[in-house]
C-alpha cells in the first residue's frame, strides 16, 4: 500500500502539473511567432533589405571619377525634386492610363463575374477556367497579339471605319488607345476573380427578399447586390490599378515615345542610361504615390479592413 501510494504520488519521477502548465503555455505562445518566422525572414531578405538599399541609392550622385555606373553617397535629397519636375508628364500619363484601364476592366469584369456567379449553372467551372486561360500564354505574346488585333488591316479597325466611328485615316496601333487596351486586357482577370469571389458569397435569399419587397431588378442590384459586392470591387480595382500604374511592357510594345509611362523611364534609367539614383527616386515616388492613393481610396470606399 505504501509503495503504490509513493508510485502515484505527484512529484515522484515526473514534474508536477503546476510546473508543466506554465511550460506548455509558454510553448503555445511561441508557436505563432515560430510559424511566422520563415515569412518574416523572406520579407526581410527580399523586401526590407532591397528597399533600404534603393533608398540609399536614391540620394547618391555621380562619382568624381566620371566612370559610368559609379556613384557616391552624398545624401542629395534634391534628386526627388529634380526627378519629379522632369518626369511629371510620365507620372500623370501612368496614373491616367491605369485609371482608365481599371474603369474599363470594372465595366467589363463586373457583368462577367455576375453572370458566372448567378447565371452560369453547371458551366461555372468552365467559365472560370476561361477567365484565367490567358495566363497560360506569355504576357509578351498576349501584348504583341494586340498589335495584330488593332492593325489597320484587322477586323477591329475595318469595322470601326465602316461604321464611321473613326475616320478613314485613323490608326489605332502605336497609340494611347492601344496601350490602354493592352493594359485592360492583360489585367482583366485580376478584376474579374475578386468580383466573382465577392458575388458568389452573397446569399441568394437576400436577393429574393429584395424582390419580395417590390424591388425591381435594377433596384435590387443597386440597393443589395452592389453594396454587398463592394469588397470585391475594392480588391479588384486595387489589384488592377497598382500593377497597371507601374507597367511598362504595354507602353513599350503598343505605344510610342508620346505614350511613355513612368515604368518605361525607370527601366531605361536602370538598364540603358545607367542612372541608378534617378531610377531609384522614380521608383520611390511611384510607390509613395500608389500607397497614398490606395489608402485614400480604401477609406473612401469604407473598407478600411482591406488595408
Amino acid at each position: 500500500m505504501t509503495i503504490a501510494s509513493a508510485t502515484h504520488a505527484p512529484g515522484v519521477g515526473q514534474p508536477s502539473p503546476s510546473v508543466q502548465e506554465p511550460a506548455l503555455a509558454r510553448r503555445g505562445r511561441r508557436t505563432p511567432y515560430l510559424l511566422l518566422l520563415p515569412g518574416l525572414l523572406w520579407l526581410l531578405a527580399f523586401f526590407a533589405v532591397p528597399l533600404v538599399t534603393l533608398a540609399g541609392t536614391s540620394t547618391q550622385t555621380p562619382a568624381p571619377s566620371g566612370e559610368t555606373g559609379a556613384f557616391q553617397q552624398t545624401f542629395r535629397f534634391a534628386n526627388y525634386v529634380d526627378a519629379l519636375t522632369q518626369y511629371a508628364p510620365q507620372f500623370g500619363r501612368s496614373f491616367l492610363y491605369a485609371l482608365v484601364a481599371t474603369a474599363l476592366a470594372l465595366v467589363i469584369g463586373y457583368p462577367l463575374a455576375y453572370a458566372i456567379a448567378f447565371k452560369s449553372g453547371r458551366w461555372r467551372n468552365v467559365l472560370l477556367v476561361l477567365v484565367v486561360a490567358p495566363f497560360f500564354c506569355s504576357f509578351i505574346l498576349r501584348t504583341i497579339a494586340w498589335r495584330q488585333i488593332l492593325a489597320d488591316e484587322g477586323f477591329v479597325v475595318r469595322t470601326l471605319k465602316s461604321l464611321h466611328v473613326i475616320s478613314p485615316t485613323t490608326t489605332l496601333t502605336a497609340s494611347a488607345v492601344a496601350v490602354v487596351a493592352g493594359i485592360t486586357y492583360n489585367f482583366l482577370p485580376f478584376m474579374t476573380l475578386p468580383l466573382y469571389a465577392s458575388l458568389e458569397r452573397i446569399d441568394p435569399r437576400l436577393l429574393e427578399a429584395g424582390a419580395d419587397l417590390y424591388g425591381n431588378g435594377a433596384t435590387v442590384f443597386r440597393r443589395v447586390t452592389f453594396p454587398l459586392s463592394m469588397p470585391g470591387v475594392v480588391a479588384g480595382t486595387l489589384l488592377t490599378f497598382i500593377p497597371a500604374a507601374g507597367d511598362y511592357v504595354n507602353a513599350a510594345l503598343l505605344g510610342t515615345s508620346r505614350t511613355t509611362m513612368i515604368g518605361n523611364v525607370v527601366q531605361s534609367r536602370f538598364f540603358t542610361i545607367v542612372d541608378y539614383p534617378t531610377a531609384a527616386v522614380l521608383s520611390f515616388l511611384l510607390m509613395a504615390a500608389i500607397v497614398v492613393l490606395v489608402i485614400a481610396y480604401v477609406r473612401r470606399a469604407g473598407t478600411e479592413e482591406l488595408v
